[in-house]
């Protein structure tokens, strides 16, 4: 196996793409814009879908009386999202962008439909699996789409723009979510995407206009890496079970968890070591992680990956644990996260475009989430509305600045003809890592509040596993003081989490010097740009 490549801070490889030209106009007119539009509303989609189920969850599993199951509503998407992300990028380089999406949008759709009409746990499990192939092949799609209309180096305020759209979508999703389950249904939640997903169907088939490769559907079936999908699909499948059962549904120490885990990294592991040698056209070329900066670039994906989960899907239990809130308010209560990422990955694109530097936009972001992380140890049962926002603010602004800061160290060392290998990956690492940023805050928190809680307390409930989500509902009703301590030992734990992501930031922040500033490229891989190419003037970056 070679040794990883030093890169050149220079300038990357020459691409001349099929032209051989290697200088491609900048195309911003009707076609361009309208081809953006399209991505834009499949960008909504997704984050509506995605954000707004978790806060409609309770409602669901009552209804469906599924109470030993309501973990698979979210982890069977999770598992079939990630797992397709590298197939997708594959179809996406040998069938085309458009046929992709249009049929990622297609099951997305089915799986929607389903859901809203579930009968059962068992049935809306089976349908979200489906939504996740679409969820997740389109948010891919979105991304790699993107890169083949806007040169990496003038990307910066187009990949802001979609962060935005994704921090709109996050921030009404979970009110959405919230009063559909309390006011209608939560199958409207489902329902819902399905006049989105009509819209989106329509903007890509009549105005995504990107060339499609030439070549007859068998000779395409022929270039697909089958095995090699095949083998990080289990792979991913396998660890996503051990990690979503660990400490849930069985004690970290049991076969059913270490199995599934270990096999399942032995696969992924495997997998790298069968694209390196076997096919002629690999799902995951060796280029794509095999020099420096785009090795850094990916440590940095996983690293931010683990810290945002952490604090999207664990924060809103501190408010409901340790504030009173119910699910609804802490999800408002939570809003100062998600309507801040957004903005500053635009800013990041934006400082990006203008100084065609990446490195110290980082330094900034890693040093403001260690920053915050350590303000929100401080939170505590009685802290103020300041507090509790400022704190927030501080952390996200960092979070958004690495959102989208990641991805030019991912691409800038690369030819443009291997970004959609690359963009499935950097996809695939913040899904996997996400993963394992819940899985890491779960079992912290579980343990945390087992030495934690009073006994008079945890008396009450089972011998389960995940007393935190069973405990929260009976919080507000205990009398002081045992309210009061509860209260504080959720804080305590709570507080646990956020020093260990200070840790985990940090390795982030040392994944910067890494890297080195190379010159990112100002052309696309023509192979797959806009069919209609109008030339335009450029605009300026801001």
């Amino acid at each position: 196996m070679s040794t990883i490549s030093h890169d050149i801070a220079v300038s990357p490889p020459e691409d001349k793409g099929p032209t051989g030209d290697g200088n491609q106009a900048s195309t911003r007119g009707a076609a361009f814009w309208l081809s953006y539009l399209a991505i834009v509303a499949s960008v909504l989609l997704s984050a509506l879908d995605l954000t707004a189920v978790s806060v409609a969850l309770p409602t669901i599993t009552d209804e469906l009386h599924g109470g030993d199951k309501f973990t698979w509503v979210g982890s069977a998407y999770a598992l079939s999202s990630t797992a397709i992300l590298p197939l997708s990028g594959n179809f996406a380089d040998i069938f085309g962008r458009k046929p992709v999406m249009l049929v990622s949008l297609a099951i997305f759709c089915v799986g929607s439909a389903v859901a809203g009409a579930a009968q059962d746990m068992n049935m809306l499990i089976a349908a979200r699996t489906v939504q996740g192939i679409g969820g997740g092949s389109i948010l891919n799609l979105t991304d790699i789409i993107l890169s083949d209309l806007v040169p990496l180096a003038e990307r910066g305020l187009y990949q802001g723009v979609l962060g935005l759209i994704w921090s709109f979508a996050s921030g009404v999703g979970p009110p959405i979510g919230g009063a559909l389950a309390e006011k209608a249904s939560w199958r409207w939640l489902f329902y819902m995407n399905l006049p989105i997903a009509g819209v989106a169907f329509i903007l890509v088939f009549f105005f995504l206009r990107v060339k499609t490769p030439e070549g007859s559907m068998r000779a395409k079936l022929v270039r697909v890496d089958w095995l090699g999908n095949a083998i990080i699909i289990a792979g991913s499948v396998l660890a996503v079970l051990g990690l979503t059962w660990g400490g849930a549904q069985y004690p970290w120490s049991s076969a059913k968890v270490l199995a599934p885990l270990i096999i399942g990294l032995i696969t992924i592991l495997a997998f790298f070591i069968y694209e390196r040698k076997i096919p002629a056209e690999p799902a995951i070329p060796w280029e794509v992680v095999s020099n420096r900066t785009t090795i850094a670039g990916y440590i940095g994906t996983t690293i931010h990956g683990i810290v945002s989960i952490s604090i999207i899907y664990y924060l809103p239990v501190f408010f409901q644990a340790c504030m009173g809130a119910s699910p609804l308010r802490s999800a408002v209560d939570a809003l100062p996260t998600s309507l801040i990422i957004a903005p500053f990955a635009l800013v990041c694109g934006i400082v990006v475009q203008v100084t065609k530097r990446y490195r110290l936009i980082q330094y900034i972001g890693w040093i403001l989430i260690i920053v915050g992380f350590g303000l929100m140890t401080l939170l505590a049962p009685h802290s103020t509305v300041a507090q509790w926002v400022g704190y927030q603010v501080v952390v996200n602004v960092g979070i958004g600045l690495i959102y989208s800061g990641t991805v030019f160290p991912v691409l800038a060392p690369l030819p443009v003809s291997r970004t959609a290998a690359a963009l499935a990956f950097y996809a695939f690492t913040r899904s996997f890592a996400q993963t394992w940023g819940i899985t890491i805050s779960s079992t912290i928190l579980q343990n945390q509040l087992k030495s934690r809680l009073p006994p008079d307390f945890t008396s009450q409930f089972p011998q389960g596993l995940e007393i935190a989500y069973a405990a929260i509902p009976s919080i507000a009703g205990l009398p002081e003081p045992l309210r009061s301590q509860v209260r504080q030992a959720f804080s305590q734990s709570m507080a646990t989490i956020w020093e260990v992501m200070i840790g985990i930031a940090g390795i982030g922040l040392l994944s910067v010097p890494l890297m080195r500033e190379v010159q990112m490229q100002e052309k696309t891989d023509e192979k797959y740009g806009l069919s209609m190419q109008e030339k335009v003037p450029r605009p300026s970056a801001v």
